[in-house]
C-alpha cells in the first residue's frame, strides 16, 4: 500500500469523525440538562419526563471528536473509540423501576413459642442462677449514690426473697420426678408411646414406687386432690386405708395438710415469708463533721489520734498538743513543747490522764482536767512512736528498738526493758484481759509478748512490710489481726493461743491502721495508696460491708469513739473526719460488760 492511499484513507477518518462530533453537538442541543433529567441508577424516583426517551451523550466523546476535527492527524484507535462510544449513545437508556423490590422477612416467632424442656434437669438449670434470681450473665455494675443505698439494699433483698419462694412453689425439697414404669400408652390419658421410651432413655426406673399413681411428665406443684381418700400421714408406699379413723368428735384430720390449706402457696413458703428478716445495713458514706488540723504529719510510723473514755480526743499537731471535746464540741489546748514535737499520743483507761511521746525520746503524763504535766520519764534515745496502756504500766516503743515498760506509781524510769525489733517499733497494743502485749516493727516482724516477760512468746515473720497496725479482738479471746505496709497489703489474723495464723486477707493497698468494731463482729481498717479508703470487714468471712473514701492523702490515724458507733480519721492532708459507721448496741449486750461479773451481768 502506498502513501498516497494511507492519507486518503486518514482523511476519510477524519472527514467521519467531524460528522459525529457535529451530530453529537446537535443532539446534545436537542436535549437539553439531559444529566439531570435521566433519573440515576439505584433511584426510586420516576424520571421527571416519563412520556419522552432520554438519551444520554458522555460529554468526553464530544470533546475528544472536536480535538480530532480540529487536528490533521487523528489517531485510528481514538477514532474508533469515539464511534463506539457514537453508537452506544444513540441506544435507549433502561429506566430505574419506581420501587426497589422488597426483601424477604425472616419470620420471628413471639413469646408464643414453647421451648422443648424434655429430658432437662430443671434443678441443675435453676442452680446456675445467682443468688438474687439472675441469670449468671455479665452486666455492668451502675455506680450506685449514697442516698440510693438503703433503697438499693432493700430491693436485692425482695429480689432474694421472692427467689427463694419460687423456687420452694417450683421444686419444694427436690424436684419432682415423674414414674414412668407405671406409664403406660393410653391414647385416653394423651401418652403416645413414643413419649414413654424416649423419657426412659434419660431416667432410670424406678421400682420402689411402682404402685403409685401416674405421676405428672413435667416438674409443678403438687396437685391438691380433695377426692383422694388418703390420711396424709400415710407414707407413699403404704396402702389406702379403707376407712377414715374418726375420732369421738368427727374425721381425725390433719390441717396442717396442703390438701386442705386455702392458702394459694406452700407451707414452707409460708414459714420463709413469716421468718424475721435482718434489716439491711446502712452506713453513710459522707462524714457527719470534718476538722481542720494543721501541721498533722504523713508519717507511717506514727500514733497521732486517739479518743478517750471520757468522749475526748487527742491530736498531736506540730509541737502542740490539743484535746476536742466531743460532748461540747470544745477544743482545749493541752500543752505546747520547747524545742520537741509530738509522735504519740495515747489515754490512760479511765480517760483522766494522757501520755504523750516525743522526738526526743521523752515520755510525758498529763492531767488532761486541770492541763498539767504530772511527770517526764527517759529512756529512750530516740522518738518515741508508739505508747500503750495497760491500767498502771504504760508500755513505750521508740526508733532506738526498745520497748519500755513503766509503772507510772513507782519512780523508776521503766519496770522493764525488752529487745527484740531490729528496727523502729511503730504498733503496740495490749489486751487487757488476756494480758499479752502484741509489738510491730519497721523489721517486718509481728511479736506477742506474755504479760512483763522480757522474751517474745512468739515471733511471727509473715508479713512482708512494716507492721504497724494490730488489734485484738473485743469478742474473741486470742484473737489478734495486724496489717502490713506497702509491701504486703495483707491483713492476717492470729491465735495467740496456739501461735498458729488462722485467715489472710489481700487488701491491695498499704494498712496503716485496724480496729474491731465493739458492737459487732467486724473489723475497720484503713487505707493508702492508690484509694486513700476506709473499708469495713464483716468477720470471719471478711466481705466488705462498705468502703469510705474521702482524704486526698493516706489514713494514718484511727481512733474510735467510747460508745463504739463513730470513727474519727487523720491524714497527711490534715483534716480529720468523723463517720457514723456501727450500729447502738442493744441492752443485752452493753449488760454484758461489768468487769469480774461480765459473765452473768448482774449478781443474783
Amino acid at each position: 500500500m502506498s502513501m498516497g492511499d494511507n492519507k486518503k484513507d486518514s482523511d476519510s477518518l477524519a472527514a467521519a469523525g467531524a460528522m459525529a462530533a457535529k451530530s453529537t453537538m446537535k443532539a446534545s442541543e436537542r436535549v437539553p440538562n439531559a444529566l439531570n433529567i435521566a433519573s440515576p441508577p439505584g433511584s426510586r424516583t420516576p424520571p421527571s419526563m416519563p412520556s419522552k426517551k432520554t438519551i444520554f451523550y458522555p460529554a468526553t466523546s464530544a470533546r475528544r471528536q472536536k480535538s480530532h476535527s480540529s487536528s490533521e492527524a487523528v489517531d485510528p484507535n481514538l477514532l474508533a473509540k469515539a464511534l463506539k462510544e457514537y453508537e452506544d449513545a444513540g441506544r435507549p437508556r433502561e429506566r430505574t423501576p419506581g420501587t426497589s423490590p422488597s426483601r424477604k422477612r425472616q419470620r420471628v416467632y413471639g413469646d408464643r413459642f414453647i421451648p422443648n424442656r424434655e429430658g432437662q434437669d430443671l434443678q441443675a438449670t435453676y442452680s446456675l442462677l445467682h443468688e438474687d434470681g439472675c441469670p449468671s450473665t455479665p452486666s455492668k455494675t451502675k455506680k450506685r449514690a449514697p442516698h440510693s443505698e438503703l433503697h438499693f439494699q432493700k430491693t436485692e433483698e425482695a429480689n432474694r426473697m421472692y427467689s427463694r419462694v419460687l423456687r420452694s412453689e417450683l421444686f419444694g425439697n427436690t424436684v419432682p420426678q415423674a414414674d414412668l414404669d407405671s406409664l403406660s400408652p393410653d391414647p385416653l390419658l394423651g401418652i403416645p408411646n413414643g413419649i414413654i421410651e424416649k423419657t426412659r432413655s434419660h431416667t432410670p426406673p424406678s421400682h420402689a414406687i411402682s404402685n403409685l399413681p401416674p405421676a405428672s411428665i413435667t416438674p409443678s406443684t403438687p396437685h391438691k386432690n380433695l377426692f383422694t381418700y388418703a390420711s396424709p400421714r400415710i407414707g407413699s408406699g403404704q396402702p389406702t386405708p379403707s376407712k377414715t379413723p374418726r375420732s369421738h368428735h368427727g374425721p381425725n384430720l390433719n390441717v396442717r395438710s396442703e390438701l386442705y390449706s386455702l392458702s394459694p402457696i406452700r407451707y414452707d413458703s409460708q414459714r420463709i415469708l413469716e421468718t424475721p428478716r435482718k434489716q439491711p445495713r446502712y452506713v453513710n458514706k459522707v462524714p457527719y463533721k470534718v476538722l481542720d488540723a494543721p501541721d498533722l504529719q504523713d508519717d507511717f510510723y506514727l500514733n497521732l489520734v486517739d479518743w478517750g473514755s471520757s468522749n475526748v480526743l487527742g491530736v498531736g499537731l506540730g509541737n502542740s498538743v490539743y484535746m476536742w471535746n466531743s460532748n461540747t464540741g470544745r477544743v482545749t489546748k493541752l500543752c505546747e513543747l520547747r524545742d520537741d514535737t509530738v509522735t504519740s499520743v495515747s489515754w490512760i483507761q479511765r480517760g483522766t490522764h494522757l501520755s504523750i511521746g516525743t522526738g526526743k525520746g521523752f515520755v510525758q503524763i498529763w492531767d488532761a482536767e486541770h492541763c498539767r504535766r504530772l511527770r517526764t520519764m527517759i529512756g529512750h534515745t530516740n522518738r518515741v512512736g508508739a505508747l500503750a496502756w495497760n491500767d498502771h504500766i504504760l508500755t513505750s516503743g521508740s526508733r532506738d528498738r526498745l520497748i519500755f515498760h513503766r509503772d507510772v506509781r513507782s519512780p523508776d524510769q521503766y519496770l522493764r526493758r525488752l529487745s527484740g525489733h531490729k528496727q523502729e517499733v511503730c504498733g503496740l497494743r495490749w489486751n487487757t484481759e488476756d494480758g499479752q502485749l502484741a509489738s510491730g516493727g519497721n523489721d517486718n516482724k509481728l511479736m506477742v509478748w506474755d504479760k512483763l516477760n522480757e522474751t517474745p512468746l512468739y515471733r511471727f515473720s509473715d508479713h512482708t512490710a512494716a507492721v504497724k497496725a494490730i488489734a485484738w479482738s473485743p469478742h474473741q479471746h486470742h484473737l489478734l489481726a495486724s496489717g502490713g505496709g506497702t509491701a504486703d497489703r495483707t491483713i492476717k489474723f492470729w491465735n495467740t493461743a496456739t501461735g498458729s495464723m488462722i485467715k489472710e486477707v489481700d487488701t491491695g493497698s498499704q494498712v496503716c491502721n485496724l480496729a474491731w468494731s465493739k458492737n459487732s463482729d467486724e473489723i475497720i481498717s484503713t487505707h493508702g495508696y492508690s484509694q486513700n479508703q476506709i473499708v469495713i470487714w464483716k468477720y470471719p468471712r471478711m466481705e466488705q460491708i462498705v468502703s469510705l473514701t474521702g482524704h486526698t492523702f493516706r489514713v494514718l490515724y484511727l481512733a474510735m469513739s467510747p460508745d463504739g458507733q463513730t470513727v474519727v480519721t487523720g491524714a497527711g492532708d490534715e483534716t480529720l473526719r468523723f463517720w457514723k459507721i456501727f450500729n447502738k448496741r442493744s441492752g443485752r449486750e452493753h449488760g454484758r460488760e461489768g468487769g469480774k461479773l461480765a459473765e452473768w451481768g448482774t449478781i443474783r
